[in-house]
């Protein structure tokens, strides 16, 4: 199951959504987890990113894993926080595309994917992009 909570109240196909996370979670066999999804303004975006990655400015998405109890336990995979007007405002694509492109960055991320050196960066890019290849979301 995948769980949106619009705090931000921006205008996004939450359906749309659901079928991305759902179609990704099927790809990887993990059809049974549930998902949070949150869409935050940026300035509270910017207070957990600072409160978390210790960088002080918004950022498009966050990942927060959920831990092995959790995973175990209740077939939680974690949560992924976007901050709408960011991936906006740096969307190389269609706003749509770019966020489901941001919704597959961040499950990615969820699986354990980083992109902390400019390597991994690229790499992960190249993944989400195969991704929506595959999974006929483009």
């Amino acid at each position: 199951m995948v769980e949106i909570n619009n705090q931000a109240k921006v205008e996004v196909e939450q359906e749309k959504l659901e079928k991305v996370a759902q179609s990704f979670l099927d790809y990887y066999n993990l059809s049974g987890f549930n998902l949070s999804l949150a869409f935050l303004d940026s300035e509270e975006m910017r207070r957990i990113n600072q409160t978390y990655r210790g960088i002080n400015k918004t950022t498009d998405v966050l990942s927060f894993p959920a831990s092995s109890k959790e995973k175990e336990e209740e077939s939680f995979l974690g949560e992924i926080l976007f901050d709408y007007e960011q991936i906006k405002t740096q969307a190389q694509r269609e706003e749509e595309e770019e966020l489901i492109f941001i919704l597959i960055h961040g499950l990615l991320h969820l699986l354990g994917h980083t992109d902390e050196t400019p390597e991994d960066k690229k790499k992960m890019i190249k993944l989400g992009e195969e991704l929506m290849r595959n999974l006929s979301l483009k």
